[in-house]
């Protein structure tokens, strides 16, 4: 098993200073390394059209200011940072779940979209993916609250990509429910807790609705939802859904977040394990076992 963290620091520096005409092909090189993590999409998928879409750097536009932030997330060390950590992470999880089939990880580092709106403000300047087996997507712009949770949001990943790996949960798209993805999230987020604390384990976006009676009880009437278009709402809330198409439930950003690590924080109080020790649990066993303490 081996973590490979792509070094795309030169490779974004050298598209920012190059010719515009000349980016997106240097840009799909780049990609192609990680293009894998879009295995399950129908045909061949345009990396460049993808990175656009998934609020990576523009290619056409702020060049300046995106050179400027890719020398600050370079200077934070991000790219080693993230490196370490994932070592020590999974170091930490083999501990806990000794059988653990790792798959070989590469992780896809690059710098966010400062026109994009949605990213900078609602998604505070991170989005990421690490429910692909053997790839990881960080996608940042160097907030210093990001910066400061490089470690903690690369483990939160991890989780997600050994939680779903091979022989591990079952992510079908016919059949997944809604809860599965909270619990996801918030086990996830208890791992990244787990190693860093609660003040940079959290995903930033949950925060704020954590001790939200309303956003948690709202969340738990629609654990049982299933179809994926439906996850945005409920996981990402009403903004992220009507950015991308979905229809809107009534929730605020990262309610999902929130609710997801209440039900696992009470799970985990309950039973006594760890978050590492966690990872593989059924999220009906989770719901359950949380909710028959709240209620």
């Amino acid at each position: 098993m081996t973590i490979t963290v792509l070094d795309t620091y030169p490779a974004m520096r050298e598209i920012l200073r190059s010719p515009r005409t000349d980016r997106p092909e240097l840009l799909k090189a780049m990609l192609e390394p990680a293009a894998g993590m879009y295995r399950h999409f129908p045909g061949e998928v345009d990396l460049v059209a993808m990175h656009g879409m998934s609020s990576g750097f523009p290619i056409d536009r702020d060049e300046e200011r995106c050179q400027e932030a890719l020398e600050a997330l370079h200077d934070a060390d991000a790219w080693n940072r993230i490196e370490r950590a994932l070592h020590d992470a999974l170091d930490v999880q083999l501990a806990a779940t000794p059988g653990l089939t790792v798959p070989d990880i590469t992780v896809l580092i690059v710098l966010g979209d400062p026109g994009d709106a949605h990213f900078m403000g609602p998604n505070l300047g991170m989005t990421a993916n690490g429910s692909v087996s053997g790839y990881v997507f960080l996608n940042f712009w160097p907030y210093p609250e990001n910066l400061a949770r490089v470690e903690a949001t690369a483990v939160h990943e991890l989780n997600h990509n050994l939680r779903y790996g091979p022989g591990a949960v079952v992510w079908d798209p016919a059949t997944v429910t809604v809860g599965e993805h909270v619990v996801s999230e918030g086990l996830a987020d208890a791992f990244a807790r787990q190693l860093y604390g609660d003040e940079l384990g959290h995903a930033r976006i949950g925060v704020p609705h954590l001790h939200d009676d309303a956003v948690f009880a709202k969340v738990v009437s629609g654990l049982g939802v299933t179809g994926m278009h439906n996850f945005t709402a409920w996981v990402h809330g009403d903004e992220a859904a009507a950015r991308y198409g979905a229809t809107p439930v009534g929730l605020p950003i990262g309610a999902g977040y929130a609710a997801g690590n209440r039900l696992v924080d009470t799970y985990l109080a309950t039973t006594g394990r760890t978050a590492a020790e966690a990872l593989l649990v059924d999220s009906r066993d989770v719901i359950d076992t949380a909710l028959s303490r709240v209620a």
